[in-house]
């Protein structure tokens, strides 16, 4: 197995610098590309981002990406207005496909998106990144430009820790730089999720993935084709799902990662690390076992005056089928 994922990692690990700007487009032909930010409460990033990739992406010089939409899952801030005057399309997560009510997390978000977007290669980037970097898109989005093999490609990069005392990685946060990666701006630092909860549980249960540097990253793209036949957890699980859905079905080989350099976002504190290492945890367990039953919910601790206080809550555990089997999609794309 060990030999397997190190021959993995040879020939589907490679840096953004192994295939420039120029390479994609000539290798884009007819494809469409959809880059999708989901969004809540953003408004202080989401619209550098939106800016970026508008300049650097979609101008008549270098037109990589075809379509731009955030999806707002009901921020109560400026994001939505924000990400219009940057140049985005967007679209509130509750007016697609309205007659199934949505929930909140961010793979219900994620999910919707494919009715809202028409690419075929569709693109997914975290709007609280900071500093953004077109290359998060490019890095990720050219081996299914260039290689008909690939069908899902993960972002891999140094993530250095800028918090302060109780500060801790979201879930987008990994162990550091891979083995094509750059310099070291420790990068390991505050990927305490995915180092205690999803790299343990990849290890032990599908060790094929073992390679992957950032398995819970938020940065990633993905043929139409393949995400529309996965089910996706409506909540924190949905990068570990698809990771391991993907590989399920189209099998090692068709998986990669692209190193893009540094990851700055903002992080969560303890409390926000439990509730998604516990979702994390549930994913994996359904699809360890389908019929196992446990109980989904999770006890956390706060100091009241007269102790400690429990506070217990559920954990997502709900999943939205394979958008292929949804009838508006289906007719959709039975149309186009």
């Amino acid at each position: 197995m060990l030999d397997e994922v190190e021959r993995w990692l040879a020939r589907r690990s490679w840096t953004v610098r192994d295939r420039p700007p120029e390479r994609l487009l000539a290798a884009k032909r007819d494809t469409t590309v959809s880059v999708v930010l989901p969004a809540l409460n953003e408004e202080a990033t989401v619209g550098e981002i939106v800016a970026v990739i508008r300049r650097e992406l979609m101008s008549d010089a270098v037109p990589l990406v075809d379509e731009l939409v955030v999806v707002d899952s009901g921020s109560t801030d400026r994001t939505a207005e924000v990400a219009a005057a940057a140049g985005a399309r967007v679209v509130a997560r509750d007016a697609i496909l309205p007659r199934i009510p949505a929930v909140p997390g961010k793979g219900e978000v994620l999910w919707r998106s494919l009715l809202a977007t028409s690419g075929d290669v569709v693109c997914f980037v975290d709007a609280d990144l900071r500093e953004f970097s077109a290359d998060f898109v490019t890095g990720i989005v050219g081996p299914l430009l260039t290689d008909p093999s690939v069908e899902f490609v993960k972002a891999m990069y140094d993530r250095p820790y800028r918090g302060g005392s109780g500060a801790g990685a979201e879930i987008g946060a990994g162990a550091g730089p891979g083995p094509a990666a750059g310099a070291g701006s420790g990068g390991g630092q505050g990927g305490r999720v995915t180092e205690l909860v999803a790299r343990p549980l990849l290890n032990l249960h599908w060790p094929l993935l073992a390679g992957f540097v950032q398995p819970l990253g938020g940065e990633y793209a993905a043929r139409r084709t393949l995400l529309e036949r996965l089910p996706f957890p409506v909540g924190y699980g949905v990068e570990l799902a698809l990771l391991v859905d993907a590989l399920h079905t189209v099998g090692l080989d068709a998986l990669a990662q692209v190193d893009v350099g540094v990851r700055l976002h903002r992080h969560q504190d303890e409390r926000a690390l439990g509730r998604m290492a516990a979702a994390i945890y549930r994913t994996a367990q359904v699809r360890l076992s389908r019929g196992h039953l446990v109980r989904p919910r999770l006890t956390q601790f706060e100091r009241g005056a007269e102790g400690f206080v429990p506070s217990t809550g559920p954990v997502d555990t709900e999943e939205r089928p394979p958008m292929a089997e949804i009838a508006e999609y289906a007719r959709r794309r039975r149309v186009a």
